[in-house]
């Protein structure tokens, strides 16, 4: 691990990577390092949870990060602690582990999120061989010089290029920055992550971020990022070399992190149960209201997410398995504040002004690409 002397490294995230490093079994444990997050330790220090707080709400990355034998009696004290402040704790981005703990317990409530894409990378050329359309993407990326390479944290840390690709992307997305397990800023706390760099003509085009899940010996690729220069298929590419890295360093799970909203796990996802239903496997029936929000969300969300191109990117990776993932509760009816809490979470501000700052962002996006198709349509003078 590179820049352990970095200021930002202080001794309480030492700390929590030491448990990380040890215990690390959900796709978002080592994200919890990530600025912003509160860090909760057990008093004997087995353990860690990250959070936000919003109100009387900790919005929990995942789940507590200890031992397996020691996750029941770590979620309790958490919560006893959570409770002495008037607390309620919602566990977002919550993996098989802690609902298979917590899913059926009385005084909990859970709704599924969408599910996330895993893999065994040394499935992957098999993969590759059966996916004529993917290895074209390849073959375009490769046929303009896209090349890709790892580079060390130094290196990041210090190149340009890199930084404006991160810049070009966050200007081109359709929802103004958001944080918690989306944060962007990473390049400065690299640490234990990986990062493959596209390369095209000698300069920075594209990136992406591998992060480590140390409990399953795997990684979690918690950002892919193109610039405006990336040519067709860098993603691609990008990917294809984190698979054919990770086989070389023995990972043996590898995910492309969660896919919201999303149909192709076996969980029912939000807003698709019929009221009064409870399909097998699925989220308990959902309250009306949040019932109407995700399906709101699924209707027009797309103007601010790109729910369905997100879950279309990572299935052309024909991924081995889809994981459910899921917040929970532990309020027996899963309340209309946690829902805001973790929109604040998200937003790193209030669910008001980050609404409006997403609104006013998307009306400029299409003022844009208005403004391009009408200009893209006026003939010019001969």
């Amino acid at each position: 691990m590179e820049n352990l002397k970095d200021p930002d490294f202080s001794p309480a995230l030492a700390k929590a990577r030491g448990l990380i490093l040890r215990h690390g079994w959900n796709a978002t444990a080592y994200q919890i390092l990530n600025p912003g997050m509160r860090l909760w330790f057990s008093t004997r220090g087995e353990a860690v949870a990250g959070f936000v707080q919003w109100g009387n709400i900790r919005v929990t990355a995942g789940a507590p990060v200890t031992e397996a034998s020691g996750l029941a009696d770590a979620v309790a004290e958490y919560e006893r602690d959570a409770a002495a402040e008037g607390c309620t704790v919602c566990y977002f981005g919550a993996g098989a582990r802690l609902e298979g703990l917590l899913g059926a317990r009385r005084g909990y409530s859970r709704i599924s999120l969408g599910a996330q894409p895993a893999w065994r990378p040394s499935r992957w050329d098999g993969i590759l061989a059966d996916r004529p359309s993917l290895r074209a993407q390849l073959h375009r990326a490769r046929n303009k010089g896209v090349r890709v390479r790892e580079w060390p944290a130094s290196r990041v840390a210090k190149d340009p290029g890199i930084r404006l690709c991160l810049a070009q992307w966050l200007r081109g997305r359709g929802m103004p920055s958001m944080h918690f397990l989306v944060e962007p800023q990473t390049l400065d706390r690299i640490w234990d992550r990986r990062v493959f760099v596209a390369e095209r003509a000698g300069k920075a085009v594209g990136f992406l971020v591998a992060t480590p899940v140390p409990a399953r010996a795997g990684w979690l690729i918690e950002q892919v990022v193109r610039g405006e220069d990336a040519p067709n298929g860098t993603a691609e590419a990008l990917v294809d070399a984190a698979f054919h890295a990770a086989q070389l360093s023995d990972i043996g799970y590898f995910t492309l992190g969660l896919c919201p909203l999303s149909r192709t796990s076996g969980v029912t996802p939000p807003g698709d149960t019929p009221p009064g239903a409870s399909p097998p496997g699925a989220s308990p029936a959902l309250p009306w209201w949040l019932d109407l929000c995700f399906r709101w969300m699924r209707a027009h969300g797309g103007r601010f997410y790109n729910f369905r191109g997100l879950e279309q990117f990572k299935s052309k990776f024909m991924p081995e398995e889809w994981e459910p993932i899921y917040a929970i509760v532990n309020r027996q009816v899963f309340p209309p504040r946690a829902l805001l809490a973790v929109a604040a979470a998200f937003g790193g501000t209030s669910p008001i002004r980050f609404g409006a700052m997403a609104l006013a962002k998307a009306f400029r996006q299409e003022g844009r690409w208005m403004w391009r198709r009408a200009t893209a349509d006026t003939p010019t003078t001969p």
